[in-house]
């Protein structure tokens, strides 16, 4: 595999870790600056304490939550029992809205249970310009399918963002992890 790291040199640095252990949610507040024009977190193994749970994310400007967002929010999915299957738009869309996005529908929390993925966010240091974002999660949801969500939108403002926070919309992040990188 070297070979084909290689070749794309250092073009993704990874800039911070945070592993969750029933943590009320994970935040990075730093290293969010105009280093890079896009920042990737991924999701690796997110778990959460309570049944039923959405993973929720929020950005701030000058360290306060709850900057504006329009989102649109879809998902594939097929139930495990071969029940169902198809795609579906989803009602966890926001207009221009402070509360915080989800980025998956209702979680299980069993011990073989988790959500994958990834957030791309582009130019959050930008002082001209909206800041656009995309996600790709993958999970068991709460009716016992897998799920594929995309959600995509942008924070409607041209401040610079300075922080990105996770959090469940019911209780903490019993595990996982979360990686941020920068991309050259």
């Amino acid at each position: 595999m070297s070979g084909l790291n290689s070749a794309f040199g250092s073009a993704q640095v990874l800039i911070s870790t945070q592993t969750a252990d029933d943590s009320a949610s994970l935040s990075f507040t730093s290293g969010i600056d105009s280093t890079y024009k896009e920042y990737v977190f991924e999701f690796i193994n997110i778990n959460p304490a309570t049944d039923s749970a959405r993973l929720n994310m929020t950005c701030s400007v000058s360290s306060s939550y709850g900057t504006n967002k329009t989102t649109t929010w879809f998902y594939a999915q097929h139930k495990e029992d071969n029940s169902s299957a198809g795609l579906s738009y989803s009602t966890y869309d926001e207009a221009n809205s402070t509360a915080a996005q989800p980025i998956t529908s209702n979680l299980q929390n069993g011990a073989d249970d988790s959500t994958c993925g990834e957030l791309h966010l582009f130019n959050p240091a930008s002082t001209t310009y909206i800041k656009n974002f995309y996600t790709r999660m993958q999970f068991s949801g709460g009716d016992i399918a897998s799920i594929d969500a995309f959600i995509a939108g942008y924070f409607n403002t041209t401040s610079a963002l300075d922080g990105v926070k996770f959090l469940m919309s019911s209780g903490n992040i019993a595990a996982g992890t979360i990686k941020m990188y920068g991309i050259k």
